[in-house]
């Protein structure tokens, strides 16, 4: 899942202005205890037992052909989930399901294999969440099942009794006829005048972290990986987070869409929508896929440099192992920046701004393919495993594409989000710290650039300590071992130990290494020392603009001429920065001498319109609102509502009510909770 990336496109001109100084935040070094280890034995990888296996991989360097032994598995820690994935766990998933545009339902029945884990299981437990259970069957037979009462923020356990006593190694097959209800949180369904054409309605769902379990029946936690079928019928075309093996059985106006997914993935990961789509190729193994009026466009923006990404990210890792890497490009409404489902990312349309300068979201949500994907968290207590290796492996295809400064340069960008959000939590708070503890917690509500970018400093920090040269060695080595896998902190602090004990440089230099202070001390870690040369010149102008009213200062579009939207997004936020915000009259001389207000780029413009409200500009308030009711993405969306709220409070509820239906449920959930409006 992707929270900010930029890009730049073309090099910009020295300003001559004094730079303004940049401070960093030390962290003191202390004993930081670890809530996790206080209630469990440390964890382990994944919930099966089983002989380690020995893998082989083929890289087209000869200096990167090696084996690995994978992991021995044991039972984990996740509190997320109701179900007893350490006693029985997912190995196959077949979804048969219809949906009905009329009734905002996806219904039909899952078939789940499971694999049996220990002597004497009596039962299965599966997550659901406001779904309503019409009959269960495990192995053809009718069964007994009770769903229990909801648990906040969890759902609904699924108690499915067995005829006898299971041992160990043996297979079970569990069939759930189900459907869902206007309560589901995976799923936004649009009707047509939601839509860009207005002419077909539209759906499409978001399960991660832990709403999967409202669209079927299942063990809804990263730590379970299985591998899907899936049959969709419906009268629009479908994608789907698998290879697509046709379409069938034409009946009542609808087809059965049917897929393939041959990888496991993790129950997050399963991935739908349906609407008007029409795709385009834009690469030897990527589709774009968007609304028709929108597809030449998209196409153009993707095409060309999606396969440079691929191409890079398997020289860092190993080769793309998912067959085809697509895009759908979603409606306004989607919450995220892009969703890393495999074979297919949604992607808002937030980052098709017609100069390819926000498209290297794309080279996040691929990383996703390798770190995230194949390479799982257990729980979503460790998801800077997900994310933090993803940003890094991100920074490092943006380096491939544009130059080394550029790592630098998206590193410089993402500790800003990084500080903001540490600000908003609190610098003590539990989910500041890189591992946190969610038991009883909505993993949504610890979602922020947090694990992003902590994890990312942590991993670069490891890359410097090591040493280039050295670290990317490691990378491939640690995507082998856990290949098709999921693993906790802990796994990665052995994996990497384990690597590096036979190189007494670099197992000296990383004895040092206070573990307990990255996985659990609060707020921000000491700043790297960045390279700025690509940020230097955004800094000076901001520092012309934080004495506009008592240094003569006449501003000019050709401050900015040759600038990259990144460069201009470096400057915002460092207007944002000042501790006492631009004076009114001088947001005016910034909208009419930059055009910032007539931007189209949506990463310019929420910076802009967030200068004008901490200088609390009425003329800044409507063109916020009016933004409100065009975005979807919550990167955009839930700063904006905070500062509205503190502006104009009648506004910024009149706003949200007003588009409410246009947000998706996660969204429209976090915003509520932000206005305090339950």
């Amino acid at each position: 899942m992707k929270m900010l990336a930029l890009r730049i496109c073309s090099p910009a001109r020295p300003l001559v202005a004094p730079i303004v100084a940049r401070l960093r935040s030390i962290h003191n070094r202390s004993s930081y205890p670890n809530p996790l280890h206080q209630s469990v034995q440390r964890p382990r990888i994944c919930p099966r037992s089983s002989p380690a296996l020995k893998l082989s991989f083929r890289q087209q360097s000869p200096s990167r052909n090696f084996s690995v032994l994978a992991p021995l598995m044991a039972p984990i820690r996740d509190p997320n989930t109701l179900s007893n994935h350490n006693s029985v766990a997912t190995t196959y998933t077949d979804v048969n399901a219809a949906l009905d545009f009329k009734s905002s339902t996806f219904s039909g029945d899952v078939t789940l294999t499971l694999e049996v884990l220990e002597d004497g299981v009596g039962d299965v437990v599966l997550d659901t969440s406001y779904l309503e259970i019409h009959k269960v069957e495990v192995d053809g037979k009718e069964a007994k099942w009770t769903l229990k009462e909801r648990t906040e923020p969890y759902g609904s356990a699924l108690n499915i009794a067995l005829d006898c006593k299971m041992q160990k190694g043996k297979s079970i097959s569990v069939k759930v006829c189900y459907s869902t209800t206007e309560k589901c949180t995976a799923l936004q369904w649009m009707t047509p005048e939601q839509t860009s054409n207005k002419k077909a309605p539209y759906m499409f769902s978001q399960c991660q972290a832990i709403h999967a379990r409202s669209l079927y029946p299942c063990q809804d936690t990263p730590a379970v990986k299985s591998r899907f079928n899936f049959s969709i019928r419906s009268p629009y075309p479908v994608v789907a987070s698998g290879l697509p093996t046709g379409a069938k059985d034409f009946e009542n106006g609808t087809l059965a869409y049917t897929f393939k997914q041959d990888i496991p993935i993790p129950s997050y990961l399963f991935a739908v929508a349906s609407g008007d789509i029409a795709s385009a190729s834009i690469g030897p193994r990527s589709m774009i896929y968007a609304g028709p009026e929108e597809l030449l466009k998209c196409k153009t923006e993707l095409e060309g440099d999606t396969e440079k990404f691929i191409q890079i990210a398997e020289k860092l890792v190993y080769p793309y192992p998912w067959t085809t890497y697509n895009v759908l490009i979603l409606p306004a409404s989607f919450p995220y920046g892009g969703m890393e489902n495999p074979n297919i990312t949604f992607a808002t349309p937030t980052i098709i701004s017609g100069d390819k300068s926000n498209i290297d979201v794309i080279a996040h949500e691929l990383s996703h393919s390798w770190s995230g994907n194949l390479v799982s968290n257990a729980s979503w207590e460790h998801f800077w495993l997900n994310e933090g290796w993803t940003t890094y492996l991100e920074r490092r295809i943006q380096a491939g594409i544009h130059g080394s400064q550029h790592f630098d340069f998206s590193a410089i960008i993402g500790w800003k989000a990084f500080k903001e959000s540490v600000e908003l939590y609190g610098n003590q708070h539990d989910f500041t710290k890189m591992v946190v503890n969610l038991e009883g917690q909505d993993p949504d509500d610890a979602f922020s650039s947090i694990p992003y970018e902590k994890g990312f400093n942590f991993l670069y920090h490891l890359d410097r300590t090591v040493g280039r040269e050295k670290w990317d060695k490691f990378i491939p080595y640690y995507f082998k071992k856990f290949h098709q896998k999921s693993l906790t902190s802990f796994d990665f602090k052995d994996t990497l130990l384990e690597f590096f004990a036979s190189d007494k440089e670099a197992a000296a230099a990383l004895s040092e290494l206070d573990w307990d202070y990255w996985f659990y001390a609060p707020g921000l870690p000491k700043k790297p020392d960045y390279d700025t040369t690509l940020v230097d010149m955004c800094y000076a102008l901001a520092e012309c603009w934080k004495t506009i009213d008592t240094v003569e200062f006449t501003p000019r579009a050709s401050d900015i001429q040759g600038w990259s939207s990144g460069q201009i997004v470096v400057f915002l936020e460092s207007i944002s920065d000042l501790e006492t915000p631009l004076s009114k009259a001088s947001i005016g001389k910034m909208a009419e001498a930059y055009g910032f207000l007539k931007s189209e780029n949506a990463e310019i413009l929420s910076r802009f319109l967030t200068v004008g409200l901490q200088a609390k500009d009425e003329s800044i308030y409507e063109p916020t609102a009016n933004a409100l009711g065009q975005w979807g993405r919550m990167k955009f969306v839930r700063p904006l509502f905070r500062l509205l709220n503190q502006c104009d409070r009648d506004l910024a509820v009149a706003t949200f009510k007003k588009y409410e239906n246009f947000y998706h449920p996660i969204c429209r959930e976090a915003v509520r909770k932000d206005l305090k409006l339950e």
